[in-house]
């Protein structure tokens, strides 16, 4: 149970990370920069995790 919990977070994490990045990169600017560093940092704490192991 509790590993597809825990599937199920990170599979949010990676929609809402990559929702970031392709909503930022629409348009030019600082808070569009930051939203696409915000959504590279979900996908490196993903990546991180999945290398842990």
């Amino acid at each position: 149970m509790k590993g597809k919990i825990l599937v199920v977070i990170k599979l949010i994490v990676l929609i809402v990370s990559l929702a970031l990045i392709i909503t930022g990169q629409k348009t030019v600017g600082k808070p569009e920069l930051g939203l696409m560093l915000f959504g590279l940092a979900g996908l490196l704490g993903l990546l991180y995790d999945y290398n842990r192991k």
